[in-house]
């Protein structure tokens, strides 16, 4: 079995030419084969407003120091790995090299790896232990967006060696407007890349770094009723393809989903909800300056038996929409709907946010975040049921 070693590590200097410098990070070292090379694999990640073309070298250079001593190595572009990046705004390409050690299978336990001509901080390597290997510290601007990454959660190697491929779906918030049967509202949302190392929508090497299971539970609370009872848990499993992103013209950028989802309230009886549905949604994303613009449509068939819901096509139709505008740490307003145009009904939903320690200069990892409805369905219990709704919180995710 293959050593596995986790690691994250800042490239403060990072060499791969672009009109924008990203911001690097050593996802994983790994030793192959017999455990004389190590393949290092990187995200790259885009800060800016626009997407960046990259180049990656064809070699850099890497120092690995031991007991024994210190070794310059030459670490090469793996094969399957690009030459060359397109990395959408927000996004994330994946590049990968390979070094070979020197004196054949040798103890990597407390080596120092680092990467000079890219200002890299120095890497423990920490062998068989299901621990994040250690960094020396620097010194990262409080604003620079490399320490956000610097300080994210840590990703916890051997039984947790996935963790990387889980990522934000949908928002995930909780809000509250009183004057309702469903006061508040609360939302946790992810994604699974099923296969393959953590790649996004740039620096694929399979298509089937594309598949991805989600989960999304929204929750409807009457805080106002004597219990306090849950009026309503819609549950959301969900498998779909994402799309590589398309660069086009003007910075522009084409991309999109298609998948199976499954919706259903967990209730028997009368208040028994649920449906199933096949969905396309391709979708643009356009940069306005600091802002950026993503809008698509969406489509959908009915699969499988709606005896819980029959007449529900008559409130959601076929389609849909989504549109987003706003710039990655300021404000930024989300919009979707669906629509039947036979029967003219349908549904508004938006969301609002802004990160709150811009508001007030504090640290805390939180979106102000509101959120309204207008129209019919806002939860499968009241699929038929007309209503609006106003409501105010927090978001982790928007």
């Amino acid at each position: 079995m293959p050593l596995i070693f986790v690691s994250l590590l800042i490239l403060a200097n990072p060499a791969p030419a672009a009109s924008a410098a990203p911001e690097v990070v050593i996802s994983a070292v790994t030793s192959v084969g017999d455990r004389r090379d190590l393949l290092i694999e990187l995200l790259v990640f885009n800060t800016s407003n626009q997407n960046e073309p990259m180049d990656l070298p064809d070699a850099v250079t890497a120092r690995l120091s031991r007991p024994s001593g210190d070794l310059s190595l030459r670490a090469e572009r793996a094969p399957g790995s690009a030459a060359s990046l397109t990395i959408a705004a927000g996004g994330f390409g994946t590049a990968r090299y390979r070094l070979e050690v020197p004196g054949g299978p040798a103890p990597l336990a407390g080596a120092l790896l680092e990467v000079p001509g890219w200002g890299a901080r120095r890497i423990t390597m920490i062998e068989d232990r299901p621990t994040l290997a250690a960094a020396e510290p620097t010194e990262v601007a409080a604003t620079d967006p490399a320490r956000v990454m610097a300080t994210a959660a840590p990703t916890v190697a051997g039984s947790n060696q996935f963790l990387a491929n889980l990522s934000a779906y949908e928002p995930l918030y909780a809000v509250y407007g009183p004057g309702t049967d469903s006061d508040a509202r609360l939302q946790i949302s992810f994604k699974y890349q099923v296969f393959g190392a953590p790649a996004g929508t740039a620096g694929r090497t399979s298509w089937a770094q594309g598949i991805y299971f989600a989960y999304t539970q929204r929750m409807f609370w009457d805080l106002g009723a004597g219990s306090s009872p849950f009026r309503n848990i819609d549950f959301m499993p969900e498998l779909f393809y994402l799309a590589p992103t398309v660069p086009l013209k003007g910075n522009i950028v084409l991309g999109g989903q298609a998948g199976f989802r499954h919706e259903s309230n967990g209730r028997s009886g009368d208040g028994s909800r649920s449906l199933n549905t096949v969905y396309v949604q391709p979708q643009l994303t356009v940069p306005l300056g600091r802002y950026s613009l993503t809008a698509g449509p969406r489509f959908w068939v009915y699969a499988g038996s709606l005896s819980d819901n029959p007449d529900v096509k008559r409130y959601r139709g076929n389609s849909g929409f989504f549109a987003q505008i706003g710039e990655e740490e300021g404000l930024k307003l989300s919009v979707g709907g669906r629509t039947n145009f036979g029967t003219g009904k349908g549904s508004l939903d938006g969301n609002l946010s802004y990160p709150v320690d811009r508001i007030v200069g504090s640290d805390l990892n939180a979106y102000l975040f509101g959120q309204a409805f207008t129209g019919y369905g806002e939860n499968l219990l009241d699929y038929d049921r007309r209503m609006t709704r106003v409501r105010v919180g927090i978001a982790l995710v928007r």
